[in-house]
Order: C-alpha cells, then structure tokens, then sequence
C-alpha cells in the first residue's frame, strides 16, 4: 500500500468518477459521460498549482483518493492569509474501506495545507465520514451568515 500526492493525472478520473457514481447512482449516463469527458483537461491545467491530488495505489492500482482545492482571496479576519481550502472526493474502495487509508490520505493533505500556509480548510461530511473528520480535528461550522448559491 502506498498514499502519495498525485503528480500525473493517471487513474484520477477512473477514481474521481467511481465516487460521483457512488455518490449520486442515479446520474444519468450523458451526463457522466460529459463529466468524465471534462475531467483530463481541468486535472492537466490545475493539478499541483490550485488542485492537489492526494492517491492510496495498491499493486499499481488506485484504490483510494482525496482531492483539495485552494483558493485565494483577499484577506479578512477570518483568513488572514487569504488562502483557504476545501477538501473533496475522500474515497476508498470499498474492499479497502475500514483500513485507515481515508486517515492516512488525509494525514498528508493536512499537511500538505499547513505548509502552504492555508488559513483553514473545510469539507462536506457525510454521515460515514463525520467521526474520521471529528477524529482529525475538523469541527462542525457555525456562522452568522446563511449559505446559498445560484445554479445556472
């Protein structure tokens, strides 16, 4: 077994896709197809400059990944440095699950974040995942302000 920070694209849109499947088993097929088609290009331009690909591979195969993205914004009080994170795409296997791969994977994305002076970084959890994160460090957020989006 091996964990280790991606620095080619291989094998991380089989994986990427793996878990929008599991995720979200009802996406219809044109739309993964689109999806999957999309992924190469974004992985070749923002791999190792504003998206960081961490990979568990056993015997020459991804088993397992998390992905986080940075971004960089003016600073305020609550980042000081103007950079923040997000964490996605934490997936194993499942034959690989219950091992500690999620655990490790996300060992060296922390920190990996720390050194590159991140203010803070933040994730969705799922219900399975909730208790690796509290076990990490990560706390729920509460903030005065609601989020919302625009989908086009």
């Amino acid at each position: 077994m091996n964990i280790f920070r991606a620095q080619n694209t291989a094998g991380l849109t089989d994986i990427r896709m793996e878990y929008l499947m599991e995720d979200f088993p009802e996406m219809p097929d044109e739309q993964a197809e689109y999806i999957r088609a999309g992924l190469p290009g974004y992985y070749e331009e923002h791999l190792n400059r504003d998206f960081f690909a961490y990979a568990a591979e056993d015997n020459g195969n991804i088993i397992g990944s998390a992905f986080l993205v940075t971004r960089e914004m003016p600073p305020n009080s609550n980042f000081p440095n103007g950079r923040t994170g997000d964490v996605l795409n934490v997936y194993v296997r499942p034959g690989y699950r219950r091992q500690g791969i999620a655990s490790k994977m996300l060992g060296l994305l922390i920190a990996d974040a720390r050194a590159m002076g991140l203010d803070f970084i933040e994730l969705k959890a799922s219900a399975d995942g909730y208790p690796l994160y509290r076990k990490l460090g990560f706390s729920d957020s509460v903030s005065s302000f609601r989020p919302m989006k625009l989908i086009f």
